[in-house]
Protein backbone atom coordinates (compact mmCIF):
# COMPACT_ATOMS: atom_id res chain seq x y z
CA UNK A 1 0.00 0.00 0.00
CA UNK A 2 1.15 3.54 -0.75
CA UNK A 3 1.05 4.62 2.90
CA UNK A 4 3.58 2.02 4.01
CA UNK A 5 7.28 1.87 3.30
CA UNK A 6 7.79 0.45 -0.22
CA UNK A 7 9.38 -2.99 -0.36
CA UNK A 8 12.81 -3.42 -1.98
CA UNK A 9 11.11 -4.94 -5.03
CA UNK A 10 8.80 -1.95 -5.33
CA UNK A 11 11.67 0.50 -4.86
CA UNK A 12 13.42 -1.28 -7.74
CA UNK A 13 10.32 -0.99 -9.96
CA UNK A 14 10.10 2.74 -9.19
CA UNK A 15 13.42 3.29 -10.97
CA UNK A 16 12.09 1.78 -14.25
CA UNK A 17 14.94 -0.76 -14.36
CA UNK A 18 14.33 -1.94 -17.93
CA UNK A 19 15.58 1.40 -19.26
CA UNK A 20 18.69 1.45 -17.05
CA UNK A 21 20.27 -0.99 -19.49
CA UNK A 22 20.77 1.97 -21.86
CA UNK A 23 23.19 3.47 -19.36
CA UNK A 24 25.00 0.19 -18.80
CA UNK A 25 25.58 -0.10 -22.56
CA UNK A 26 26.76 3.53 -22.75
CA UNK A 27 29.30 2.85 -19.98
CA UNK A 28 30.40 -0.33 -21.72
CA UNK A 29 31.00 1.66 -24.89
CA UNK A 30 33.02 4.36 -23.12
CA UNK A 31 35.12 1.78 -21.31
CA UNK A 32 35.79 -0.04 -24.59
CA UNK A 33 36.92 3.13 -26.39
CA UNK A 34 39.51 3.75 -23.68
CA UNK A 35 40.74 0.15 -23.75
CA UNK A 36 41.05 0.24 -27.53
CA UNK A 37 43.41 3.21 -27.29
CA UNK A 38 45.79 1.28 -25.07
CA UNK A 39 44.86 3.16 -21.90
CA UNK A 40 44.51 -0.01 -19.90
CA UNK A 41 41.42 -1.16 -18.07
CA UNK A 42 40.70 -0.69 -14.39
CA UNK A 43 37.64 -2.88 -13.77
CA UNK A 44 36.92 -1.31 -10.37
CA UNK A 45 36.83 2.20 -11.83
CA UNK A 46 34.67 0.98 -14.72
CA UNK A 47 32.23 -0.62 -12.28
CA UNK A 48 32.14 2.50 -10.09
CA UNK A 49 31.50 4.80 -13.05
CA UNK A 50 28.76 2.49 -14.31
CA UNK A 51 27.07 2.33 -10.90
CA UNK A 52 27.06 6.12 -10.52
CA UNK A 53 25.71 6.61 -14.02
CA UNK A 54 22.93 4.08 -13.40
CA UNK A 55 22.02 5.79 -10.12
CA UNK A 56 21.82 9.14 -11.92
CA UNK A 57 19.60 7.60 -14.60
CA UNK A 58 17.36 6.07 -11.92
CA UNK A 59 17.07 9.43 -10.17
CA UNK A 60 16.10 11.02 -13.47
CA UNK A 61 13.39 8.41 -14.03
CA UNK A 62 11.99 9.06 -10.55
CA UNK A 63 11.97 12.83 -11.05
CA UNK A 64 10.24 12.36 -14.39
CA UNK A 65 7.52 10.20 -12.82
CA UNK A 66 7.14 12.69 -9.98
CA UNK A 67 6.71 15.76 -12.16
CA UNK A 68 4.50 13.97 -14.67
CA UNK A 69 2.28 13.01 -11.74
CA UNK A 70 2.22 16.59 -10.45
CA UNK A 71 1.35 17.98 -13.89
CA UNK A 72 -1.33 15.36 -14.48
CA UNK A 73 0.35 14.09 -17.64
CA UNK A 74 0.48 10.45 -16.57
CA UNK A 75 -3.02 10.50 -15.05
CA UNK A 76 -4.41 11.86 -18.33
CA UNK A 77 -2.50 9.31 -20.40
CA UNK A 78 -4.71 6.39 -21.39
CA UNK A 79 -2.86 5.61 -24.63
CA UNK A 80 0.55 4.89 -23.16
CA UNK A 81 2.18 1.64 -24.20
CA UNK A 82 3.63 0.05 -21.08
CA UNK A 83 6.51 -0.40 -20.33
CA UNK A 84 7.78 1.88 -23.08
CA UNK A 85 5.75 5.04 -22.44
CA UNK A 86 3.60 6.67 -19.80
CA UNK A 87 6.02 6.27 -16.90
CA UNK A 88 6.03 3.51 -14.31
CA UNK A 89 2.32 4.10 -13.47
CA UNK A 90 3.03 3.22 -9.83
CA UNK A 91 1.76 6.56 -8.51
CA UNK A 92 -1.37 6.38 -10.66
CA UNK A 93 -2.10 2.84 -9.43
CA UNK A 94 -1.75 3.91 -5.81
CA UNK A 95 1.23 1.66 -5.12
CA UNK A 96 3.49 4.57 -4.12
CA UNK A 97 2.95 8.23 -3.32
CA UNK A 98 4.49 11.34 -4.82
CA UNK A 99 6.30 11.87 -1.51
CA UNK A 100 7.86 8.41 -1.60
CA UNK A 101 8.95 8.96 -5.21
CA UNK A 102 10.53 12.30 -4.31
CA UNK A 103 12.25 10.80 -1.25
CA UNK A 104 13.86 8.00 -3.27
CA UNK A 105 15.00 10.45 -5.97
CA UNK A 106 16.56 12.77 -3.39
CA UNK A 107 18.23 9.84 -1.62
CA UNK A 108 19.89 8.74 -4.84
CA UNK A 109 21.04 12.28 -5.57
CA UNK A 110 22.50 12.60 -2.05
CA UNK A 111 24.45 9.39 -2.61
CA UNK A 112 25.69 10.57 -5.99
CA UNK A 113 27.34 13.78 -4.79
CA UNK A 114 29.94 12.32 -2.35
CA UNK A 115 30.41 9.23 -4.50
CA UNK A 116 31.11 11.42 -7.53
CA UNK A 117 33.62 13.45 -5.53
CA UNK A 118 35.41 10.27 -4.48
CA UNK A 119 35.55 9.06 -8.09
CA UNK A 120 36.99 12.43 -9.13
CA UNK A 121 39.70 12.09 -6.47
CA UNK A 122 40.56 8.62 -7.77
CA UNK A 123 40.71 9.74 -11.40
CA UNK A 124 40.86 13.41 -12.41
CA UNK A 125 38.91 16.62 -12.08
CA UNK A 126 37.18 16.25 -15.42
CA UNK A 127 34.92 13.57 -13.93
CA UNK A 128 33.52 16.18 -11.54
CA UNK A 129 32.68 18.51 -14.42
CA UNK A 130 31.01 15.72 -16.38
CA UNK A 131 29.06 14.58 -13.33
CA UNK A 132 27.82 18.06 -12.50
CA UNK A 133 26.77 18.61 -16.11
CA UNK A 134 24.94 15.29 -16.09
CA UNK A 135 23.08 16.05 -12.86
CA UNK A 136 22.09 19.44 -14.25
CA UNK A 137 20.58 17.77 -17.29
CA UNK A 138 18.78 15.20 -15.09
CA UNK A 139 17.21 18.01 -13.08
CA UNK A 140 16.46 20.37 -15.98
CA UNK A 141 14.77 17.65 -18.06
CA UNK A 142 11.59 17.42 -16.01
CA UNK A 143 11.84 19.64 -12.92
CA UNK A 144 10.45 23.17 -12.83
CA UNK A 145 11.15 25.90 -13.64
CA UNK A 146 13.01 24.70 -16.74
CA UNK A 147 11.04 21.50 -17.58
CA UNK A 148 12.92 21.26 -20.87
CA UNK A 149 11.02 18.15 -21.96
CA UNK A 150 7.82 20.23 -21.94
CA UNK A 151 9.45 22.85 -24.17
CA UNK A 152 10.35 20.48 -26.99
CA UNK A 153 13.95 20.20 -25.78
CA UNK A 154 13.84 16.76 -24.21
CA UNK A 155 15.61 15.08 -27.11
CA UNK A 156 18.69 17.36 -27.04
CA UNK A 157 18.84 16.95 -23.25
CA UNK A 158 18.85 13.15 -23.29
CA UNK A 159 21.28 13.12 -26.21
CA UNK A 160 23.60 15.34 -24.18
CA UNK A 161 23.18 13.20 -21.06
CA UNK A 162 24.10 9.93 -22.76
CA UNK A 163 26.90 11.63 -24.67
CA UNK A 164 28.35 12.55 -21.27
CA UNK A 165 27.92 8.99 -19.96
CA UNK A 166 30.02 7.54 -22.79
CA UNK A 167 32.58 10.33 -22.49
CA UNK A 168 32.77 9.97 -18.70
CA UNK A 169 33.27 6.20 -18.81
CA UNK A 170 36.17 6.72 -21.19
CA UNK A 171 37.57 9.57 -19.08
CA UNK A 172 37.88 7.56 -15.86
CA UNK A 173 40.21 5.18 -17.70
CA UNK A 174 42.03 7.66 -19.97
CA UNK A 175 42.16 10.63 -17.52
CA UNK A 176 41.72 13.12 -20.37
CA UNK A 177 39.20 14.08 -23.03
CA UNK A 178 39.67 12.65 -26.52
CA UNK A 179 37.95 12.77 -29.90
CA UNK A 180 37.40 9.01 -30.40
CA UNK A 181 35.00 8.51 -27.46
CA UNK A 182 33.25 11.75 -28.39
CA UNK A 183 32.73 10.45 -31.92
CA UNK A 184 31.28 7.14 -30.70
CA UNK A 185 29.19 8.93 -28.08
CA UNK A 186 27.56 11.16 -30.69
CA UNK A 187 26.33 8.21 -32.72
CA UNK A 188 24.85 6.50 -29.65
CA UNK A 189 23.35 9.73 -28.29
CA UNK A 190 21.46 10.40 -31.52
CA UNK A 191 19.76 7.00 -31.24
CA UNK A 192 18.84 7.71 -27.62
CA UNK A 193 17.23 10.97 -28.81
CA UNK A 194 15.30 9.00 -31.44
CA UNK A 195 14.14 6.61 -28.70
CA UNK A 196 12.75 9.49 -26.63
CA UNK A 197 11.06 10.97 -29.69
CA UNK A 198 9.20 7.80 -30.64
CA UNK A 199 8.30 7.17 -26.99
CA UNK A 200 6.60 10.56 -26.98
CA UNK A 201 4.31 9.69 -29.88
CA UNK A 202 1.76 7.52 -28.01
CA UNK A 203 1.77 10.06 -25.14
CA UNK A 204 1.37 13.14 -27.36
CA UNK A 205 -2.39 13.66 -26.92
CA UNK A 206 -2.24 13.39 -23.12
CA UNK A 207 0.87 15.57 -22.97
CA UNK A 208 -0.78 18.27 -25.09
CA UNK A 209 -3.84 18.35 -22.82
CA UNK A 210 -1.73 19.25 -19.77
CA UNK A 211 0.54 21.73 -21.55
CA UNK A 212 3.51 19.41 -21.91
CA UNK A 213 4.66 20.43 -25.38
CA UNK A 214 7.17 17.71 -26.17
CA UNK A 215 8.82 17.50 -29.56
CA UNK A 216 6.29 14.85 -30.60
CA UNK A 217 3.48 17.28 -29.70
CA UNK A 218 5.08 20.19 -31.52
CA UNK A 219 5.88 18.27 -34.71
CA UNK A 220 2.66 16.28 -34.93
CA UNK A 221 2.46 12.59 -35.89
CA UNK A 222 4.01 12.75 -39.37
CA UNK A 223 6.52 15.42 -38.42
CA UNK A 224 7.73 13.29 -35.53
CA UNK A 225 7.99 10.25 -37.81
CA UNK A 226 10.16 12.09 -40.32
CA UNK A 227 12.29 13.58 -37.52
CA UNK A 228 12.78 10.07 -36.14
CA UNK A 229 13.98 8.85 -39.54
CA UNK A 230 16.37 11.80 -39.72
CA UNK A 231 17.85 11.00 -36.31
CA UNK A 232 18.47 7.31 -37.00
CA UNK A 233 19.98 8.07 -40.40
CA UNK A 234 22.19 10.75 -38.83
CA UNK A 235 23.35 8.33 -36.12
CA UNK A 236 24.34 5.57 -38.52
CA UNK A 237 25.58 8.02 -41.15
CA UNK A 238 27.86 9.70 -38.63
CA UNK A 239 29.33 6.35 -37.58
CA UNK A 240 30.14 5.50 -41.20
CA UNK A 241 31.50 8.99 -41.88
CA UNK A 242 33.65 9.02 -38.74
CA UNK A 243 35.30 5.73 -39.73
CA UNK A 244 35.91 7.15 -43.21
CA UNK A 245 37.52 10.18 -41.50
CA UNK A 246 39.76 7.71 -39.58
CA UNK A 247 38.48 8.79 -36.17
CA UNK A 248 37.45 5.39 -34.72
CA UNK A 249 38.81 2.05 -35.98
CA UNK A 250 37.01 0.27 -38.80
CA UNK A 251 35.68 -2.36 -36.38
CA UNK A 252 33.44 0.34 -34.85
CA UNK A 253 31.30 -0.19 -37.97
CA UNK A 254 29.90 -3.22 -36.17
CA UNK A 255 27.52 -0.67 -34.71
CA UNK A 256 25.77 -0.53 -38.09
CA UNK A 257 24.17 -3.88 -37.26
CA UNK A 258 21.36 -1.80 -35.74
CA UNK A 259 20.48 -0.04 -39.00
CA UNK A 260 17.91 -2.60 -40.27
CA UNK A 261 16.07 -2.43 -36.94
CA UNK A 262 16.04 1.37 -36.97
CA UNK A 263 14.77 1.50 -40.54
CA UNK A 264 12.06 -1.07 -39.76
CA UNK A 265 10.95 1.04 -36.80
CA UNK A 266 10.96 4.18 -38.93
CA UNK A 267 8.84 2.47 -41.57
CA UNK A 268 6.29 1.36 -38.97
CA UNK A 269 6.20 4.82 -37.43
CA UNK A 270 5.54 6.46 -40.81
CA UNK A 271 2.78 3.94 -41.56
CA UNK A 272 1.13 4.14 -38.15
CA UNK A 273 1.83 7.75 -37.19
CA UNK A 274 -1.90 8.42 -36.74
CA UNK A 275 -2.45 5.11 -34.91
CA UNK A 276 -0.23 5.46 -31.83
CA UNK A 277 -1.81 2.45 -30.13
CA UNK A 278 -0.20 0.28 -32.85
CA UNK A 279 3.36 1.50 -32.24
CA UNK A 280 4.51 -1.15 -29.77
CA UNK A 281 6.54 -3.10 -32.38
CA UNK A 282 8.27 0.13 -33.47
CA UNK A 283 9.04 1.01 -29.84
CA UNK A 284 10.52 -2.43 -29.20
CA UNK A 285 12.60 -2.24 -32.38
CA UNK A 286 13.91 1.18 -31.35
CA UNK A 287 15.03 -0.03 -27.93
CA UNK A 288 16.69 -3.08 -29.49
CA UNK A 289 18.41 -0.95 -32.15
CA UNK A 290 19.79 1.52 -29.60
CA UNK A 291 21.19 -1.23 -27.39
CA UNK A 292 22.56 -3.20 -30.34
CA UNK A 293 24.22 -0.08 -31.76
CA UNK A 294 26.09 0.55 -28.52
CA UNK A 295 27.01 -3.08 -27.99
CA UNK A 296 28.15 -3.44 -31.60
CA UNK A 297 30.47 -0.46 -31.38
CA UNK A 298 31.75 -1.59 -27.98
CA UNK A 299 32.54 -5.04 -29.38
CA UNK A 300 34.42 -3.45 -32.26
CA UNK A 301 36.54 -1.37 -29.90
CA UNK A 302 37.07 -4.36 -27.61
CA UNK A 303 38.50 -6.36 -30.51
CA UNK A 304 41.08 -3.64 -31.09
CA UNK A 305 41.93 -3.69 -27.38
CA UNK A 306 42.47 -7.45 -27.45
CA UNK A 307 44.89 -7.09 -30.35
CA UNK A 308 47.23 -4.82 -28.37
Amino acid sequence: MAGSTPSPALLWRMTRPAFLLLTVVACLLGTATAAACGCGLDWWLAAAATLLAVLAHAAGNLLNDLHDAKSGADAANHQGIYPFTGGSRLIQRGLVTEGQTAALAHTLLLVLVPAGLLLAVKTAGGVLLLGLAGLLLVWAYSAPPLRLMARGLGEPVVAGAWFLVVLGSDYVQRRQFFIIPASAALSFALLVAALLLINGCPDADADARVGKHTLAVRLGPLGAAWAYLGLVLAAHGWLAASVWLLIPPATALWGLVSLPLSLAAASLLLQRAHQPQRLKPALALTVAATLLHGVGMAAGFALVALQH
